[in-house]
């Protein structure tokens, strides 16, 4: 058994979706963390991965993807880039997965690590992830892997197509993981499990 098929068979008691679960057993987390950490990355905890950044627990990732309800065929916005193993769970279980990123470095190195594991369907671009990829939009599904604040920005929101899913940490005293679909009736919100994540900063260059 690999690392990664043991680290899908932890979160089997907490994911229910098989298909996630398949993603996180075929996706080597140590590729997505810095040389010092590779010790720890099958462990069950968020890592730093450098620029004030983490890779996020397994566990929280596994429910994020779990709450997206992907198809492969999906087109996905990925909102923090941050370590790419998001974006690399995501390629597995969608069809198309655009990803942003603010800081170029963590961006370079997640296309490397990406493309290094042969994923060709992950594009990526560099910029303020507050304002979403609106020339690409609508998508299908919206990750947002940071913490929005009080609300997710109505720039990134109004990205989501017809039938879509969004999935972010919202809040400011405390963050819950928040789902939203767009529905024929609007835009319809449930807020789940407590969260900590670092926050989506608008970027300034």
């Amino acid at each position: 058994m690999t690392e990664a098929s043991a680290l899908a068979k932890l979160l089997r008691p907490a994911i229910k979706n098989e298909r996630v679960l398949a993603a996180i057993a075929a996706i080597p987390r140590d590729r997505f963390v810095p040389a010092g950490e590779r010790g720890r990355a099958y462990e069950n905890i968020a890592l730093p991965i450098g620029s004030g950044q983490t890779i996020s627990q397994p566990l929280v990732v596994a429910r994020m993807l779990e709450l997206l309800e992907l198809r492969k065929s999906d087109r996905v916005l990925d909102v923090g880039t941050g370590s790419g193993y998001h974006a690399a769970l995501l390629a597995l279980l969608a069809g198309e997965v655009w990803t942003i990123e603010r800081h170029d470095k963590l961006a370079l190195e997640a296309q490397r690590a990406i493309r290094g594991l042969g994923i060709e369907n992950v594009f990526f671009a560099i910029g303020d992830g507050s304002a979403g990829l609106p020339e690409h939009a609508p998508f299908d599904a919206i990750n947002i892997a940071a913490a929005t604040g009080a609300s997710v920005a109505a720039a990134i929101a109004d990205q989501l197509g017809a039938g879509g899913r969004l999935v972010a940490p919202v809040g400011v005293d405390g963050q819950r993981l928040t789902l939203m679909r767009r529905t024929a009736a609007g835009l319809q919100s449930t807020m789940l499990e407590p969260v900590r994540f670092v926050p989506l900063i608008v970027r300034e260059d």
